[in-house]
């Protein structure tokens, strides 16, 4: 009983960080990523808010004030670092920030964890740590 109760509990856990994953990658606007915002900002899953963290960063685009983009960026990237630091083998958070440093321009200087987030991520997939499906969307969407 107390199996079955575990492997239950790890289902549900993985159909939501899947399910958190698959809508933050089908993002499609501005508005989408408002109603991804609203939804998922309060929720205390440290996974959640690796996707809240990049959606919050992606909403520095449509700021008009490059002061106002600099602050909503550095802001995310700070409360992401807070939560990777506390929660260091968190694949969601590590994946989240490979794919935002891979993606942000260069002249921002946001480039400093790649390697380390890189080598994670590898040794996870090597380990059989993460499912097919994150596997694919890793290996899709950053240089793994």
């Amino acid at each position: 009983m107390k199996g079955f109760l575990m492997c239950f509990l790890l289902t549900v856990f993985f159909s939501e960080s899947q399910t958190i994953m698959n809508n933050f990658h089908e993002l499609q606007s501005k508005q989408d990523e408002e109603n991804f915002l609203k939804e998922f900002s309060a929720n205390s899953d440290v996974a959640v808010q690796a996707y809240v963290c990049a959606v919050e960063m992606k909403q520095a685009e449509y700021a008009i004030n490059p002061i106002s983009k600099l602050k909503i960026f550095n802001k995310t990237k700070k409360k992401l670092a807070l939560l990777i630091k506390d929660h260091p083998n968190n694949i969601h958070l590590r994946y989240v920030r490979l794919l935002l440093q891979e993606k942000t321009p260069a002249i921002l200087g946001y480039k400093d964890n790649i390697d380390e987030d890189t080598r994670f991520l590898r040794n996870e997939i090597k380990n059989n740590n993460i499912s097919k499906e994150f596997q694919t969307f890793i290996e899709s969407n950053t240089s793994i």
